[in-house]
């Protein structure tokens, strides 16, 4: 049961990863237009990357150290946006909640593709 939380954890961290970016590209952007494509854009980018190499059912999804590294960048684009965006305090938690998310998905093997595997079963 706290293994499946930690999956839903990943979930919701990942969800939050496209708000802050979403939230950083529409605060930062000059004008209008550069508002809709920062706002949008940014989160659409990391989408397409994470479908192709972060997704559970991606066929090149990362294994191993690579996956982890995968992560470990895409959930310190949130803190990095939440950051840039005044929001020390809710960048500092998303940081430590995404590290204690991050370590105990690798101690319990949760990258591994077996796992979706067996959890079709």
């Amino acid at each position: 049961m706290v293994k499946q939380a930690n999956l839903v954890l990943a979930l919701l961290l990942e969800l939050g990863v496209l708000a802050a970016l979403a939230y950083w590209g529409f605060a930062t952007g000059s004008t209008v237009p550069v508002k809709i494509v920062l706002g949008i854009g940014t989160p659409a980018v990391v989408i397409i990357v994470w479908a192709i190499w972060g997704a559970p059912r991606s066929e090149r999804r990362l294994q191993g150290i690579s996956y982890w590294l995968l992560r470990i960048v895409f959930d310190a684009a949130g803190v990095v946006a939440l950051y840039v965006m005044g929001q020390q305090t809710l960048g500092t938690i998303f940081a430590l909640v995404a590290a204690l998310n991050c370590i105990l998905g690798y101690v319990w093997k949760q990258n591994e593709t077996d796992l979706r595997r067996d959890n079709a079963r």
